[in-house]
């Protein structure tokens, strides 16, 4: 196999493969794959009528599920496992969905060990739910929603442009130092993909909003739609001076955006308590399961 760095002349390529089935994974689209290139160190080649991607992190390579029809899985299943002990890497799929579990154990049966990632399975919304926030199992956020309003009663929920996505860097340097990041780290990683993909706003075209406080951006977002009915939501980052942005970043930008998705994917907790307590809170109508597929 001949893998090589990720591009972003290889948009096109990754589109046409993540539109010939449906995807559920939030990692499962070519931005999120761009912008995190870098950290995870992200290549690809093309095998057959698959799309095949490789990562590593922190000293640990792996692979996605290769992206293409069950037919022909066999074959390209086993020229990874063959590259794998070529490199001499333990074998790992990584981020794998349902269906793709099924398909390996009819081709392989018995021969893979299959572990869920509850900490990066994602969580789906009602986009409706997100954008109205009505019934009783909304009610606190809604007032969370309707105090930052009448506190901030100035605000202004901005559409992304081009012309903002300086402000948007800014934004995350001093998020960044309002949290300790250090070089390295997880936290200037996800700094530094943010980054990437505000450089390269226009080309990749997701969409994204933001709120000015006073002519001060206190919060921005974007995502794009990952299948035909359901938005990824890529970041979201607030300032913690304004109580109650991020309930107000994410139903505006829904509801400028999203009116007609049917879900909004808002991606993993990654195993973060309070992280974890807010997706909840949002009442997810389904969760995106995803194991780590290994040789037994």
């Amino acid at each position: 196999m001949k893998f090589q760095q990720l591009t972003l002349e290889d948009k096109p390529l990754f589109d046409r493969f993540f539109k010939e089935r449906r995807y559920e994974n939030a990692h499962y689209n070519f931005t999120n794959l761009f912008m995190w290139r870098k950290a995870y160190n992200i290549k690809w080649t093309v095998e057959g009528k698959f799309l095949c991607v490789k990562a590593c992190w922190e000293g640990e390579t792996f692979f996605l599920p290769p992206f293409g029809p069950e037919e022909g899985l066999a074959d390209v299943v086993e020229i990874m496992l063959e590259h794998a002990k070529e490199e001499n890497f333990p074998f790992s799929f990584q981020g794998v969905e349902g269906y793709m579990v099924e398909w390996l154990e009819k081709i392989k049966p018995g021969y893979f060990s299959c572990k869920p990632e509850r900490d990066n399975y994602d969580y789906v919304y009602l986009a409706k739910d997100l954008i109205e926030l009505k019934g009783r199992k909304f009610h606190t956020k809604k007032n969370h929603v309707n105090s930052f309003r009448k506190t901030y009663s100035n605000y202004q929920y901005v559409p992304m442009t081009a012309d903002m996505t300086q402000q948007c860097i800014d934004f995350m340097a001093a998020w960044c130092d309002e949290r300790g990041c250090v070089k390295g780290d997880s936290l200037d990683c996800e700094r530094n993909a943010i980054v990437d993909a505000m450089n390269h706003f226009t080309v990749l075209g997701f969409q994204g909003g933001a709120i000015f406080i006073d002519g001060k951006m206190a919060a921005f977002t974007y995502g794009e739609m990952n299948n035909n009915d359901t938005a990824v939501i890529h970041v979201e980052k607030g300032r913690k001076e304004f109580k109650g942005v991020y309930g107000v970043i994410n139903q505006e930008f829904c509801a400028h955006n999203y009116q007609e998705a049917l879900y909004i994917n808002r991606e993993e907790d990654m195993g973060i308590e309070g992280l974890r307590k807010a997706k909840e809170s949002y009442h997810p109508v389904k969760m995106v399961e995803k194991y780590i597929v290994k040789v037994k």
